[in-house]
């Protein structure tokens, strides 16, 4: 970071004041220019310099989030690579069965639903409601 500063007296229409000028050159950011005047001179370096402030902590918050976001990235990153394993399943061949026995056996087992072909070769799904009863898509 390098800032030069400026502090000049004006007279405008027989009125006396001090102009600040503040230019911060940061890194990898665009020069900031802060202006500011007054008819005292140390009022007006006062107020540059809480300008200033508020700037240089905007842009120190700004660089904080984006790191933050950039770590967070990377660990999901790291992460993916060891959750996107494949499973091997043991393949069901559906043959067709009636809603009874679908429903029987959705019954038997602990499973919440049942994916099976009906008589007239349609995908169905039954499953389990919360009242004790069976929906059927």
């Amino acid at each position: 970071i390098s800032v030069r500063t400026v502090i000049s007296a004006d007279e405008k229409n027989g009125k006396k004041g001090f102009s600040v000028e503040f230019a911060i050159n940061m890194a990898h950011k665009n020069t900031v220019v802060i202006q500011q005047k007054d008819k005292d001179v140390y009022a007006a370096v006062d107020l540059a310099v809480e300008r200033a402030k508020k700037v240089l902590r905007r842009h120190h918050d700004k660089l904080n989030s984006q790191k933050k976001v950039e770590e967070t990235l990377e660990v999901i990153e790291n992460n993916e690579g060891s959750d996107d394993e494949i499973v091997p399943m043991r393949p069901d061949y559906f043959k067709p069965m009636e809603v009874e026995d679908a429903m029987n056996e959705l019954k038997e087992s602990d499973k919440q639903f049942i994916v099976f072909h009906d008589m007239e070769d349609k995908f169905r799904v039954m499953y389990k409601k919360t009242d004790g009863r069976f929906g059927l898509y």
